[in-house]
C-alpha cells in the first residue's frame, strides 16, 4: 500500500485555465493537463526564483517531490509548445490548498 498524499499548498489566483496556440480551432488540437501543484511549481521557481528548497517549504513537501512536480511541469508545458497543443491547467481545489 503506497503512502497517503500530501496536501500541498498552493497560493496562485487563475486569470486563464486554457492557452491554446492562436488560429487553430480547438477541436483540432490535443490537449495536455498541467495540474494545479504543477503550475504552482512553475510559478514558484520560473516566475518567483525561489531555489528548490524554499520552493518546497511553501508548497508543504520534501524538496525532492518539488524536485519531480517541476521537472514534470517543465515537460508538459515544452510539450505543448513544440508539439502545437493546447495547455489545460486542472484548476479544482486541492485539500488544504488555499486556492
Amino acid at each position: 500500500m503506497s503512502r497517503p498524499k500530501k496536501c500541498r499548498c498552493i497560493c496562485c489566483k487563475l486569470e486563464s485555465d486554457y492557452f491554446k496556440p492562436r488560429g487553430i480551432p480547438l477541436a483540432g488540437l490535443d490537449e495536455v493537463n498541467l495540474k494545479i501543484d504543477e503550475l504552482e511549481a512553475l510559478r514558484l521557481a520560473d516566475y518567483e526564483g525561489l531555489y528548490q528548497q524554499e520552493a518546497a517549504e511553501r508548497m508543504n513537501v520534501s524538496r525532492a517531490t518539488f524536485g519531480r512536480i517541476v521537472e514534470a511541469a517543465h515537460r508538459k508545458v515544452a510539450d505543448a509548445i513544440l508539439h502545437g497543443k493546447a495547455l489545460k491547467i486542472e484548476s479544482q481545489e486541492t485539500p488544504g490548498g488555499d486556492l
